[in-house]
């Protein structure tokens, strides 16, 4: 995923965000979800990865966009 945050959303604040609310919607998506192994609601690990893009940025979307096609 190639995001853009502006720099007064803090990143951690952004993914905090994102993780919430994809697993809010795939709770109400897939009911199941609510069971075992995501007990408690848990659906996301504690941590994340996130990198910085600079001049390869045009490379990396067409990458991600098209990466479904290569596999």
């Amino acid at each position: 995923m190639v995001c853009s945050i502006p720099p007064k959303v803090s990143i951690s604040e952004f993914m905090g965000v994102l993780k919430g609310k994809i697993a809010i919607k795939l709770f109400r998506t897939y009911p199941s979800l609510r069971q075992k192994p995501y007990w408690g609601n848990h659906f996301w690990s504690r941590g994340y990865f996130v990198s910085t893009v600079g001049l390869d940025e045009d490379m990396i979307k067409r990458y991600v966009k098209y990466q479904e096609h290569h596999e």
